[in-house]
Parts: C-alpha cells; structure tokens; sequence
C-alpha cells in the first residue's frame, strides 16, 4: 500500500501527459482523482495504524542495486505518517485551486504530481540513497513550476531555488556516503545504520553537513534567502506546497538522520542548535513587520515558526519532540490557509500591497468571507487558544523549558511578534474605508470587488475548519506520534532531566 501512494501519482502524471491537447480540464480531473485516491489510502493505513508499537509498519522491501546498498525499502511511523496525509491534503488542495485557465496544463498537473510522489517517498523511504533520490525528485519540477507560471521575476527565483536546492542536495548525499564509509556498512538501510557506533569527531563533521543541507531546506538564517523570492514569484498553489509540506522534508531529515543516526553529535550541538533556533525566530519575526507584500509576509513568517520545530528538536525530550510533530502539521495547515487567501486577494484586487489595500472586510463591496478567515488564519498563526497553533506552541515551549529556559522565552517573543506583523497586514488591509487599484475610469464610491466563488472559498473553508478541529482535539493527531517521539529520544542524561520532580512531563497528550 505504500507503493501505491508514490506509483498512483506518478502514473498519473504519465496519464495526464497523454490527455489531447484540447481537453483543458481533464489533466486537472485526472489529478484530483488522483490525489484523493491516494488521501483516501492515507486514512486507510492511518485506522490500520498501531500508534503504540515504536517499530516501522506496512514495510516493503524489495533489493535494487545491491553493489550500491541501494534498497527499495519503504516504511511508516509515527514520524512520517501524519506529513504523508498532510502532503496528500495540501496537495489536492493545490490541485484544486488551480485556475481552469492555467497555460499548459498537461505539463503543469503532471509535475504537481511528481512533486507529491517525490516528497511522500522520501517521507516513507527507509533507505538513505532511496530519501536522497526521493529528496531531489521535487528539484526540477519545483524550479518548472516556478521558472514557467511564477510571477515577473520568476527566472532569477527559480534559479536561485535551484542552486540552494542543489547545494542541500550535494551535502546531504555527502553526509550519508561519509556515514556509510566510515561505519563500514555496505547498505544504507536505515536500521542497519542506526545501530552502528561512530567517534564523537566523526558525528560531529556528518552532523555538521546534515544540519547545513537541511538548514537551507528548512529554511533557516542565513541560508533563507532564497524563501521569500520564491514565494513571491510562485503562483497560489505552488506557494501553498512549498510552505506547507516541502520546508518540512528539512525538519523530517534532521529528527529521522540527524537524531535518529547521530545522537552523540546532536547532543553535542543541541545547545547552538536552540540558539540557532532562536535567532530564525527573532529575525523571521522582525523582518516580516517591515514587509509590504503579504505574500512576503507570509513567507517571512514561515522563517520564525520553523524555528519553533528546531527549537523543540534541539531540547530532545518526549514532550517537545512530540510538539515538533504537531507543529509541522499546524505549519502545514495555517500556512496553507494564509496562502489560498492571499491568493484569493490578489486574484480579486490585483494587489498584495500593505499600502495600497484597504477595507476589504467591507460587507457590501468588499470581501467580507476572505477577510474573517484571514482573521481566523493570522490568530492561529498567533497561537490563539482553541486552535492548532496554540497546541502547537504551548507543546513545543513546555517540552523545551526544562532544557533550554532561556532559549525558549526568547522564541516565545517571536509568538509576540507574529501578533504584531499579523495585527499590521489584517488592520490595514481588511478595515478602515475599501481601497482597492480599480479603473481610471471607474468613480471609487461605485467599485465592486468581483464576488468570490464557493469554488474559491471551499479550500479556505476546508482548512480552516481543520484548524479549530485539530485545536480542540489535539489527540487526533498527536496520539499517532507519541510513541514513535518518545523512541527517538538519545539522551538519558536529558529524559532525567525532564523526569525531575521541578520539571514534569505528562507522558500523554489528552483529548479535550
């Protein structure tokens, strides 16, 4: 069944190439059928799901190219099963809010479906070549993507992806040669590595590779720049997969590799890995107060909150690795949700300008349903109680305290910030009197912004409504996880820490 969810897309795609030329919505049908099966298979193994057994399940092993060590070795848990259902998720929703219009959509639908066999195989893949090939599979249809229906600056975006995208690549390969080679190993099955024993010196100079490649994956400061640009460039969907599942193959490979293989080194590093983390935030948050797109915005603020996750990966303990989880999928969602409205705006304004937009909360000529779901989205974003981002935030800050007090208040300032950049963009651009670019020709007083379709607000709706639910009823999600965290934890030296009598730590999540 795991096979299916790479193989569904990807045979697809070659379906999609095949449709005449004439036929315009049968490449996007053809995807969305596609997608929701494999969501559909999702859920299936989601119920089959053992979520108290720590060890790998619904595993597929077939030998490849044995001199190489390169196995087709596909696996599932607690880690990797809620980013696949949420790659499934975001992936149709980016299929869906695709224009009916879009130039060339053969080879626009069959590359969103590559991307999604790509990023769902290296997020099963049990192998560490089989991650890497999985890994660079979404390079080039990404940069396609955005090279081709991206905005006006969309060549030097695309490149610029491209050249960080592949330097990530290079290192990573890089650390997982280096870790085959100096264990001895003649496969680089995952199990098989992890129970071999490198020098502290050794796992430092791997680990050091691994957290620059997946840094600039993540990303994180310095090796950020290129997230904004290509945001600002990408087109709504695209946007809405590359903050709300593709930032997060960077935060998967440093639990799975970097603490999972390397837990000497990561301890060693842990302390400037939080600092590290801090510093994404403060400077995530600050520089998204002096943005004027708000699709630069978005994206800026997507810098700060996936320090959160190195933050919570960085302390190592039951509770914060378990928050890390959460807070990929509550990224993934808000993110996502952000993106569709501000796409929406601009479909209907022809602006993303702070300085330009005004009143579009307005119940008559203005976008009232957009505006209160760009509410809803900002105050999750914010970590407003009875959401997904407070559960998120609250997790990630109580598992990491204990560790790293100072750290974690610092990255709860970036909590207080995102209010602020989020208030900023929500009062100048949905109250006080509409404001929009209209016509010369056209008296100000007599504009009407075009209506919004229920086609256009179904994804919105879908998302937010995710929101609230996995808010309220956080064990949904987190009790598929737990133990899977739980077994990733390389200290003892730190699960002590945790377990002193100043410092408790719940051992489970429970419903509401």
């Amino acid at each position: 069944m795991l096979s299916l969810l790479i193989w569904i897309p990807i045979l697809t795609a070659i379906l999609v190439c095949l449709c005449p030329p004439q036929h315009v919505a049968g490449p996007r049908n053809l995807s969305l059928v596609a997608i929701g099966l494999t969501f559909g298979i999702t859920m299936l193994l989601v119920f089959q799901f053992d979520p108290i057994s720590i060890l790998p399940q619904f595993a597929e092993s077939h030998a490849w190219i044995d001199r190489l060590g390169l196995t087709y070795r596909l696996s599932l848990d607690g880690l990797s099963l809620p980013l696949v259902a949420l790659n499934a998720l975001l992936t149709w929703v980016a299929v869906y809010c695709t224009r009916l219009d879009v130039p060339r959509p053969r080879l626009y639908f069959c590359l969103l479906l590559i991307i999604n066999a790509g990023v769902t195989g290296a997020f099963l893949a049990h192998n560490l070549l089989l991650f890497f090939i999985f890994y660079e599979v979404e390079l080039i249809p990404l940069y396609l993507l955005i090279a081709i229906w991206g905005g006006s600056r969309r060549g030097y975006a695309a490149t610029k992806f491209l050249i960080y995208t592949a330097i990530s690549g290079i290192l990573i390969l890089g650390a997982f040669l280096a870790l085959a080679w100096l264990t001895g190993v003649s496969s680089f099955n995952y199990d098989l590595l992890q129970h071999q024993h490198l020098p502290l010196t050794q796992q430092a100079l791997i680990m050091g590779a691994l957290l620059v490649g997946f840094g600039i994956k993540i990303p994180l400061v310095p090796f950020h720049t290129w997230l904004p640009d290509a945001h600002v460039e990408a087109s709504t969907p695209i946007s809405v997969l590359l903050a709300g599942v593709l930032l997060k193959l960077g935060t998967y490979g440093l639990l799975r590799f970097g603490l999972g293989l390397l837990p000497d080194a990561w301890a060693l590093f842990a302390p400037w890995l939080a600092t590290w983390a801090v510093i994404s935030v403060i400077y995530g948050s600050c520089t998204a107060i002096a943005q004027k797109d708000m699709k630069k915005m978005v994206a800026y603020s997507s810098i700060g909150h996936m320090g959160f996750i190195l933050l919570a990966c960085a302390a190592n303990t039951p509770l914060s690795l378990l928050g890390a989880v959460f807070q990929m999928v509550s990224h993934g969602l808000i993110s996502g949700l952000l993106f569709v409205l501000v796409g929406v705006v601009y479909s209907k304004t022809g602006s993303r300008d702070l300085e330009v937009l005004r009143g579009l909360l307005n119940p008559e000529r203005g976008l009232p349903l957009i505006g209160t779901l760009m509410i809803w989205g900002v105050m999750a974003s914010a970590g407003m109680p009875g959401m997904i981002g407070f559960i998120s935030e609250f997790i990630v800050f109580r598992g990491s305290f204990p560790i790293f007090p100072t750290q974690t208040l610092l990255c709860m300032v970036g909590t207080g910030l995102t209010s602020v950049y989020f208030l900023l963009l929500v009062n100048k651009v949905f109250f006080g009197r509409l404001q929009v670019p209209i016509p010369a020709q056209m008296p100000s007083s007599l504009f009407v912004l075009p209506t919004v379709e229920w086609r256009d607000r179904a994804p919105a709706l879908l998302l937010a409504i995710l929101i609230v639910v996995f808010g309220l009823q956080p064990h949904w999600v987190l009790r598929w996880s737990e133990s899977s965290t739980t077994a990733l934890i390389s200290s003892p030296a730190l699960v002590a820490e945790v377990d002193k009598p100043t410092a408790p730590i719940l051992p489970r999540v429970p419903a509401i």
